[in-house]
């Protein structure tokens, strides 16, 4: 196991989402976004799980995910902040609904220069203090 993974973390993985969305948009966002996250930091992914009966669980990511929601505005902005500050970000943008599969997806956002996306959802890892500044303006998911 990487020591990145042994509690007190030294970095986080914050995933925000828009405070407008239905409860099944912000899990489906939420799940998608993770997702990134995983794939781009594969050492974040902690070992297989196994139940006492000695069946086999897919592998999870190793340390919290903390989730917060915000305005269009608010993650608009934390985009151009997380962006600024080279932190490895995932988006998901109000056209990937509409969507049905992945090279969609990313012909979508393609489409649209950064600062115009109309996001719903942004995934962000580092640095605790430079992911805490990034998220400036969002409040932790109730």
């Amino acid at each position: 196991m990487s020591d990145i993974l042994v509690p007190p973390f030294d970095a986080k993985i914050a995933i925000v989402v828009r405070d407008d969305l239905e409860v099944w948009q912000r899990l489906n966002v939420t799940a998608f976004l993770a997702s990134g996250i995983a794939a781009e930091h594969p050492q974040l992914v902690g070992e297989p799980y196994a139940d006492a009966d000695g069946t086999a669980y897919l592998r999870l990511l190793g340390m919290p995910v903390l989730v917060f929601e915000g305005s269009k505005e608010s993650i608009g902005a934390a985009r151009e902040r997380a962006v600024r500050r080279t932190l490895p970000t995932a988006v998901y943008t109000s056209d990937m609904f509409r969507t049905g599969h992945d090279e969609a997806n990313r012909e979508v956002v393609r489409a649209v220069p950064g600062a115009d996306l109309d996001l719903v959802g942004l995934a962000v890892f580092g640095p605790k203090n430079a992911v805490d500044k990034t998220l400036k303006g969002c409040a932790l998911h109730r």
